[in-house]
């Protein structure tokens, strides 16, 4: 059966153990660059030495095989070696975003039965309460004979490396466990496939709540490549990518799709000819966006796939510029990983029949952390190999007959949310539990610049603009940002089905006008003004925008803000950070900024003389007006966040 020829795929690899990957590059070549981060630069010499020094300390506090340690911490040298660090002591590591909601990391806490929690020192006191022993890492002490004395354990490949969270149909986040064995796999064939040598120089940009990070923060090292790393909310700011891959002549980089869009689009992505490859994951990769790649960028270009229940990546497709195929497949199964496409009874499908992929080998994960029932249907016995597992993906797929698959979407309510994996009903659930909504119905919606947003149906008697700000609010307090809505839509019911379900293709199609907003309707009163709302109306799809709107209340996302920030910087040449559209959300707010810290940005829009760009702004009374009982919209929360981020602080 050719199922079983494109499931050759056994390999015999090194080490099983996550953590030794890098002692075999420090024996190698331990004064070659390691680690980069701003002006910090560790070799693997003294990489080695703080993770090790850090791993004894960890080691005296308690971590051990079947231990977890949590880690909330921004993206910095610190971040890496504890990482590398917690499995050297014998933990399983944990990310902890520090931009999720206190409900949330609660949650993940409390599901962790009181973990080791591994800070920073300006993080510290947002854990005061928390059930776990926090230990900031600025305060371990201890002296070298002291340090040097702490046995490290035996660690096991089948012993868990990290814990992952994800969104849960229920409304309850799940943790997925990846043992050492499987995510070694993982590395070991990454180093094969794209031949990483330590002439290479790889951006880690991706947060490490998603399971694309794992692959930055230890491919790297494990091939003796110099890992940069990017600063705290860099990986939303085309412009800071792009410079940072010309500064440092990155060779390989990460993407999800929806970003490489918007990083194609920053004025200096075709500048970046040191890269030598980009890869995709996270999300399906357009056909048009693999075109667009091969236009601007001289590099190979990769289509990976993986579940979060499978050491991050299991398939891989090279794409081809002179490709005369429609799509992208996923490609075939990475080495020790097998494929599986089948119909409801477990039974393969036909070539070119569409079936539920499942996966098999090494690379899948041990379950759901204390779930054992969600584990029980997910993980399902394997009808093809006594003994073995399959994960069941809900992805939906065909065979290609040269072996590649092809995704072809969902079987259920889950999606892609710029790589991160959102459960529909998780939002829902969040929803449901403000005071008065009568129901709640949330979907995804395709964009005509393809890029999907989150449009909550929600049923509640007082439904209005203030509304709408207390329902985010609410919401920012129990889910990460990627799953809040950006537009509510209120109805009196839901339409149905005739056998009494909720007939979602019935619903009503969010229109061009306007959202009901906290703020009333302002129109812009200068020509700096007109300009941004104009753009904002454009990028949003809105018939008009107000200058007191607030740019992510109109439903605008990140990666909208990146494209409006692009723009500006095509058009007047200026390098322009999208961090300010954070602080400054709205038109009256941005337009002032420009207009103080940028003037010759604004004469080039204007067609003006710079000199006077200041008796224009004059003659503009630029203050917003909040409304009464405003606290603050979540972008304003944001940007101080942001801001923090941006001048170095933690």
């Amino acid at each position: 059966m050719l199922e079983a020829e494109w499931n050759e795929t056994d390999r015999v690899y090194g080490t099983a153990l996550l953590h030794e990957t890098l002692a075999t590059q420090v024996a190698r070549d331990p004064s070659a660059p390691a680690v980069r981060f701003r002006e910090q630069a560790l070799d693997y010499a003294e990489l080695d030495e703080r993770v090790d020094r850090l791993a004894r300390q960890l080691r005296a506090l308690g971590a051990a095989p079947g231990s977890f340690v949590a880690v909330c911490m921004e993206r910095s040298v610190e971040m890496v070696v504890a990482l590398h660090a917690i499995l050297r002591a014998g933990g399983a590591y944990v990310p902890v975003d520090p931009d999720y909601p206190t409900e949330r990391i609660g949650f993940m806490l409390d599901d962790l039965a009181e973990p080791i929690l591994l800070t920073q020192q300006g993080l510290k006191e947002r854990f005061s309460g928390a059930a776990a022993r926090v230990v900031c890492m600025d305060d371990l002490t201890g002296s070298s004979q002291e340090i040097a004395a702490v046995d490290l354990p035996r660690v096991s490949p089948d012993d868990l490396a990290y814990v992952i969270y994800t969104s849960g149909s229920t409304g309850r986040p799940k943790g997925v466990a990846i043992t050492h064995r499987s995510i070694t796999n993982r590395i070991h064939w990454w180093l094969e496939y794209f031949g990483l040598t330590p002439s290479d120089k790889v951006l880690q940009k991706t947060p490490f709540s998603f399971d694309v990070s794992v692959g930055e923060f230890f491919g790297p090292l494990a091939g003796g490549a110099e890992l940069v790393v990017a600063d705290p909310g860099g990986h939303r700011d085309s412009t800071y990518l792009a410079e940072t891959i010309i500064e440092h002549g990155i060779t390989t980089v990460n993407f999800v799709p929806s970003m490489l869009q918007l990083f194609l689009e920053d004025p200096k992505a075709g500048e970046c000819t040191s890269l030598k490859r980009v890869v995709c994951s996270g999300e399906a990769l357009p056909k048009a966006l693999q075109d667009r790649f091969f236009e601007r960028i001289d590099a190979e270009l990769h289509n990976l796939y993986g579940p979060t229940e499978t050491a991050v990546e299991v398939s891989a497709w090279a794409c081809d510029p002179d490709s005369k195929l429609s799509f992208v497949p996923i490609g075939k199964p990475i080495a020790n990983t097998r494929f599986h496409i089948l119909d409801d009874e477990m039974g393969t499908v036909g070539l070119g029949e569409v079936g539920e992929l499942h996966i098999g080998g090494v690379q899948v994960a041990r379950g759901y952390l204390e779930r054992a029932e969600l584990t029980a249907e997910r993980f399902v016995p394997d009808p093809f190999r006594s003994g073995g597992r399959l994960y069941k993906t809900g992805d939906l797929a065909r065979y290609l007959p040269s072996g590649d698959v092809e995704f072809l979407g969902r079987s259920d309510f889950q999606v892609k949310i710029r790589g991160f994996r959102v459960e529909l009903g998780e939002i829902e659930s969040a929803l449901e539990s403000f005071d008065g909504v009568q129901g709640a119905i949330v979907v995804a919606q395709e964009r005509s610049d393809s890029e999907l947003r989150l449009v909550a149906y929600v049923a509640h008697p007082a439904g209005d603009g203030q509304m709408v700000q207390d329902l985010r609010e609410h919401l920012a307090a129990r889910l990460p940002e990627y799953m809040i809505p950006t537009l509510f839509i209120w109805v009196e019911q839901f339409p149905l089905t005739s056998n009494g379900k909720v007939d979602r293709k019935a619903l009503p199609p969010p229109t061009r006008h306007r959202p009901g907003l906290a703020a009333s309707y302002v129109g812009a009163r200068s020509e700096l003004e007109r300009d941004i709302s104009e753009r904002w109306r454009r990028i949003l799809d809105l018939d008009r925008v107000g200058i007191h709107d607030p740019f992510f209340e109109l439903g605008g996302t990140s990666l909208q803000a990146a494209r409006f920030v692009n723009e500006l910087q095509t058009k007047t040449g200026a390098s322009i950070s999208v961090v300010t559209l954070f602080g400054a959300p709205t038109i009256a707010e941005y337009a002032a900024h420009l207009e103080r810290e940028q003037p010759a940005a604004v004469a080039t829009i204007l067609g003006i003389a710079a000199r006077d760009v200041v008796e224009t702004a004059a003659s503009v009374a630029v203050q917003p007006r909040k409304p009464r009982g405003h606290r603050g919209s979540l972008s304003e929360q944001r940007a101080r966040r942001l801001a923090a981020r941006a001048a170095g602080g933690k």
